[in-house]
């Protein structure tokens, strides 16, 4: 069956020859070929003005980034030949990185799957979908994963934000085999448990991997504050590392309990201190109570979701900081990360220059951190760029 062509107005496909992989709204000729013409999800050949072939796409008339490339051969849609070699291809940049089955297999528009991310934990893969395009090939995601990996168990975790403005339904579904209240993983050498079915997100942030084994480096011996901590991926792995106690701060009950079972599994639930409530709340009594910690790390959820939010979000970022600098100890060291991709890296370095002053205390910024190898780049999508981590020194002045 012929896809239906999706003309582009003129000079709008220059962005597409750079490496890009969107097609918005207004760059699409209506007239040529009317977008409320196709349905969401639908498969199409993208044109340029002149009707030069720049590939396949998926579109959704609704939305406003409204097409996305999946192949620049014609010869190639998105079905399970297509779906069976990217995920060979994700998974021989895993396998050249990483030493246990336990990463992001699948980061969508960096690893040609736009609207699709797949977290695998040993056997057990957690799949999420974003767009309607993906939504339609769901049978065929299924059985290329079964045709590459034989998978213990698949569960769709379909339940993020971006579906509504796709117009998708969301739910939780285990598709194939049977899935634990906690599954099994290993990062930087630690045994942990994840929530797949009840936590945040897939279950588990494999993002800030490399960021979690530098901090391991500097706990050694140390009282460390974990704060929005939920399973414990900072602080249980500073106990593996010989932290001398660690307080977990998070709002969830649930997660601070999962946390707990990562420290018993680890043999250091004597050195774990939970703390439940909300991080600014339990930071002001513990700077009311004098308490000093030799290590605060701060990796809070997204306080910056839209373009609009940028101003609240960026006060957000400076006050939890600023409480953070207020209960570390003399020379004690900050962890600051941010997973908000309109929050600027300079704008977070800006914010630890500020809040330092304010404290009359020098700050040095010793290493900056990034995402891990399984949330490559996209050179032509800054969006893909996202994680920050900065590791400062907090000193008095002299």
């Amino acid at each position: 069956m012929s896809l239906k062509r999706l003309c582009l107005k003129p000079g709008a496909e220059k962005r597409l020859r750079g490496g890009h992989l969107w097609i918005y709204s207004n760059e699409v000729d209506n007239q040529k070929s009317p977008l409320k013409s196709f349905a969401a999800g639908e498969q199409v050949v993208v044109e340029s003005d002149r009707g030069k072939a720049l590939g396949v796409a998926y579109v959704n008339p609704n939305t406003l980034i409204c097409g996305r490339l999946v192949s620049r051969d014609l010869d190639y849609k998105l079905d399970r030949s297509l779906l069976v070699h990217r995920l060979n291809v994700a998974l021989s940049l895993r396998e050249m990185c990483f030493k246990e089955p336990c990463y992001r297999l699948v980061y969508g528009d960096s690893d040609g799957l736009s609207g699709l991310v797949i977290d695998r934990f040993h056997d057990i893969f957690v799949v999420q979908i974003s767009t309607a395009g993906m939504e339609a090939v769901i049978e065929e995601i299924v059985a290329a994963l079964n045709k590459v990996f034989k998978p213990e168990a698949i569960l769709l975790r379909n339940d993020g934000k971006m579906r509504e403005m796709e117009g998708l339904e969301t739910y939780v579904e285990v598709v194939q085999g049977e899935i634990a209240e906690l599954s099994p993983l290993i990062e930087n050498g630690v045994s942990l448990l994840a929530p797949l079915q009840r936590g945040q997100k897939t279950g588990w942030f494999y993002d800030h991997r490399v960021n979690r084994a530098r901090m391991q480096e500097l706990v050694k011996g140390k009282r460390v504050l974990d704060l929005f901590s939920y399973v414990g991926g900072w602080g249980v792995q500073a106990l593996a590392a010989g932290a001398e106690m660690v307080s977990c701060v998070d709002a969830s009950h649930f997660a601070l309990d999962v946390a707990r079972e990562n420290a018993r599994l680890n043999g250091k639930e004597d050195r774990f201190d939970p703390l439940h409530g909300d991080a600014f709340d339990i930071c002001k009594a513990l700077v009311a109570e004098k308490e000093r910690y030799d290590v605060v790390i701060v990796d809070p959820p997204a306080f910056i979701q839209k373009k609009k939010d940028i101003r609240n979000g960026e006060r957000a970022y400076a006050r939890i900081n600023n409480f953070a600098m207020r209960l570390l100890s003399r020379e004690g060291v900050l962890v600051s990360a941010s997973c908000s991709m309109h929050l600027q890296r300079e704008s977070l370095v800006d914010i630890i220059r500020s809040n330092s002053r304010e404290l009359d205390r020098n700050s040095q910024i010793f290493d900056q951190g990034h995402q891990g190898a399984d949330h490559p780049l996209h050179p032509a999508i800054p969006e893909t760029d996202y994680l920050k981590a900065l590791f400062v020194r907090v000193l008095p002045v002299s």
